[in-house]
């Protein structure tokens, strides 16, 4: 049977995507959950600074998730326009084995032939 040539899966750079946003998700809200609380104790507040600091990281935490998915989104549409992408599907690794094999096939024939 033929080697069929999928395409490479390079989950590198959607990890590096992943994290980063991720980030941008989990670390201001963490870190005003914890400043709000210290607030709080410090001022006998509860729980005003604690909700008033968390509800504002959350703003900054949305804010650097759109600007950082947009300018993601942006290199994305760049890539494509600069390259001619074109999606295989299985049908197409499937042709692609058939024409393979036919070559191998008329290959083989004609270099036995030849003898």
């Amino acid at each position: 049977m033929a080697n069929i040539s999928k395409p490479n899966n390079n989950w590198s750079t959607a990890l590096k995507i992943f994290i980063k946003l991720s980030a941008w998700v989990g670390f201001p809200v963490i870190i005003g959950a914890f400043l709000g609380r210290w607030l709080d104790r410090k001022y006998g507040t509860e729980p005003w600074l604690f909700l008033g600091t968390l509800g504002f990281c959350f703003l900054i935490s949305m804010y650097g998730l759109i600007i950082n998915a947009v300018r993601e989104f942006k290199k994305i549409e760049l890539e494509a326009t600069n390259k001619k992408v074109t999606i295989k599907t299985p049908a197409d690794w499937d042709r692609e084995d058939k024409e393979k094999e036919a070559k191998f096939k008329n290959n083989n024939y004609s270099d036995n032939n030849q003898d």
